[in-house]
């Protein structure tokens, strides 16, 4: 096995691992938000989601 293969194998290794962890964080984040938002008491969770469209422009009303 050459040294360039030994490399290009780490490389392909290490880019799998780091779209794995990405992946993995991504989903613990959205998991989190849900539940914190489905916790959240009705109005609480509507404030936030009114206060966020008008935050991008959004026309809500």
């Amino acid at each position: 096995m050459s040294t360039q293969s030994v490399i290009n194998q780490s490389a392909t290794a290490a880019t799998a691992t780091a779209s794995w962890l990405q992946t993995a964080g991504a989903m613990a984040f959205g998991v989190l938000i849900l539940f914190a938002v489905g916790f959240a008491p009705m109005d609480v969770a509507h404030n936030a989601a009114h206060d966020t469209r008008h935050t991008l422009a959004f026309p809500c009303h």
